[in-house]
């Protein structure tokens, strides 16, 4: 049963998420959570993370960055984190790793929204790893038992874990993930093809943390006696502090020797995002009016549009599609936000 309230529409102003050239690993990876080894030479950083707010936020006060590669057995990931309060206190596989601070890994293969992974791992190299059917405002659920068969993680550290006294500079990680693992919810259950991309983002958690008696801990709200809200940086902004939109992950694209060398948003993306839009005007219209909307302009607002939808509602369904972009096939978004093309 889809959940009927309505959807926060994140602020975007233009549709521009970010973009990686994954290059093909030539060598092996012996993990050690170190990046200045051979194997990552040759892979570009993605640009620093930012608030996951985008421009409503100022920049990150450290910085993140990534890598990326892959190769028949695996999609690989090294991340750099800044930081001079190098701390983490679960020990415990599929504990909720985002109460530390920690890095996150999202991946949607299809890009349909439904059937993606979550990935978190702490300065202690602990690990959650999840399933999520679909995201949590269209009733997910979160599948906690499904694991990565196959995970290698390392964590490195320069500096030392849970000692504010140290010369603290940064914590690095690796993560390779089997493609056997990932395939589950991939197109024909299979691992991508140079030239295809995956839908990616990342998100860093960082708690404002003091030192008392020694040891670090969250600073409190003095009108609550709860912790300050967490800082969310990542590297493609969602407009929405929440990192179950997939549609505004960013695209990794699977590059080898032959290419591609460059990589431009397809229009047909483009499209998808206005039906998006449309979902998300068609929910919030149901939380005010009991019910959805066939009509394009009640939908519109001030935006301006490049489709011209089909809109078919019942008391309990809507089904929006648009023609692709080369007239071959039709694109499809439903109130569940589920999208898909035939």
């Amino acid at each position: 049963m889809v959940n009927r309230s309505g959807v926060p529409e994140p602020y975007i102003v233009s549709y521009a998420p970010k973009h990686y050239l994954c290059r093909r690993s030539t060598e092996s990876l012996v993990l050690d959570g170190k990046l200045d080894k051979p194997f990552w030479q040759h892979a570009a950083w993605t640009e620093k993370f930012v608030d996951i707010e985008g421009d409503l936020r100022p920049m990150p006060g450290k910085d993140t960055r990534v890598k990326m590669l892959w190769d028949d057995e695996y999609f690989y990931f090294g991340a750099e984190l800044m930081e001079d309060q190098i701390w983490g206190t679960l020990t415990e596989r599929d504990s909720v790793i985002f109460y530390d601070n920690d890095f996150e890994i999202f991946i949607d293969p299809t890009g349909d929204s439904h059937q993606y992974y979550e990935f978190e791992i702490n300065a202690l190299n602990t690990v959650w790893d999840l399933l999520l059917v679909k995201p949590y405002r269209d009733g997910g659920p979160p599948i906690n038992g499904w694991d990565i068969q196959g995970l290698k993680t390392a964590v490195h550290i320069e500096g030392e874990l849970n000692n504010p006294h140290a010369d603290n500079r940064k914590w690095t990680v690796e993560v390779a993930i089997p493609w056997n693992s990932l395939k589950e919810c991939a197109t024909d259950r299979r691992s991508p093809y140079a030239g295809e991309f995956w839908r990616v983002n990342f998100s860093r958690v960082e708690w404002c943390t003091e030192v008392v008696d020694d040891k670090y801990r969250k600073v409190l709200n003095p009108d609550t006696g709860k912790p300050y809200p967490e800082d969310n940086w990542v590297w493609s902004p969602q407009g929405i502090i929440n990192m179950h939109y997939p549609e505004l992950w960013g695209y990794v694209v699977f590059v080898d020797e032959a290419g591609p060398y460059q990589f431009d948003v397809p229009r047909d993306e483009h499209i998808k995002w206005e039906l998006r839009k449309l979902y998300y005007r068609e929910r919030n219209y149901y939380e005010i009016h009991g019910m959805f909307s066939s009509d394009f302009k009640a939908l519109c607002e001030e935006d301006t549009w490049t489709i011209e939808p089909s809109i078919e509602t019942t008391t309990k369904t809507f089904l929006i599609s648009v023609p692709t972009s080369d007239k071959t096939a039709r694109l499809y978004i439903r109130e569940d936000g589920f999208l898909w093309k035939e």
